[in-house]
């Protein structure tokens, strides 16, 4: 991130492009992204992404009543500024330009998405977060204080070189570690985060060879909730007892940070 502009963190930018910057400190932001392009283009991605997103789970809304809706018919979309208005508004003012791709490829170069066939993933992912988020002293094998160990060893054991573990302080939960937990039998990866109010969520990884279709659904049991995809030879989890809307924030921004 360029550094002429320290007051601009990347946690502002991922707000920025979330909708969830207050009215006040969005032209700062804009005057910053106008100053630099390779940011804006990195934050026009983040939008388009987005986007993308809310296109794959308009067939797959399950919101409770209870809960923020999921998705937002394109009616119903309020006029105060919201995740996906924002990232509408914001493509319209900046251009995608010519981005690499920092966080893999794009969620709209995948128009042939269907739902798993196997429904395993978000059971065991759920039995993992029961099993150990409850737990105070031994809640994991490695803690955040070794994360570069961590990272290496369950990378190996999975056969995921370089595997990268989320970084999700900018949405309120840090590190507290991880382990290595079996998924359908092979090595899979479990890593755990908490916020201030103490509040936990995992993130599971997995192998999946049988299916290299991709999927985005949540699953619920009690006031558990899962959202779980796809990808390629990997499947992931991610569980709380935390609405849809922040278990999905989580979720975006795994699928942004993790290899695709």
């Amino acid at each position: 991130m360029n550094e002429t502009n320290p007051i601009v963190t990347e946690a502002d930018l991922h707000a920025y492009a979330d909708g969830e910057l207050p009215e006040t400190s969005r032209a700062r932001i804009e005057a910053y992204l106008a100053d630099n392009p390779e940011e804006a283009a990195m934050v026009a991605e983040w939008q388009a992404q987005n986007t993308g997103i809310r296109t794959l789970f308009a067939g797959y809304d399950k919101a409770k009543d209870t809960d923020v809706l999921l998705v937002a018919p394109p009616h119903a979309i309020p006029s105060a500024p919201n995740r996906w208005a924002a990232a509408a508004a914001a493509l319209v003012v900046f251009a995608l330009g010519a981005v690499s791709g920092h966080y893999g490829p794009a969620l709209l170069a995948k128009p042939d998405l269907q739902l798993a066939g196997s429904e395993t993933l978000p059971k065991q992912a759920e039995t993992a977060f029961t099993v150990y988020a409850a737990e105070v002293r031994h809640p994991v094998e490695v803690f955040a204080d070794e994360e570069a160990h961590l990272a290496t060893w369950l990378g190996k054991r999975l056969a995921i070189e370089n595997l990268k573990i989320p970084n999700l302080q900018p949405l309120g939960f840090k590190l507290v570690g991880g382990r290595l937990l079996p998924v359908d039998g092979r090595p899979g990866a479990m890593f755990m985060y908490e916020n201030q109010a103490g509040e936990r969520l995992t993130v599971m990884v997995g192998r999946n060879k049988e299916n290299r279709t991709t999927s985005f659904r949540f699953a619920s049991s009690g006031n558990l909730e899962t959202f779980y995809w796809i990808d390629g030879e990997l499947g992931y989890a991610v569980t709380g007892e935390i609405s849809r809307e922040t278990l999905r924030a989580v979720a975006e921004e795994c699928y942004r940070q993790f290899p695709s």
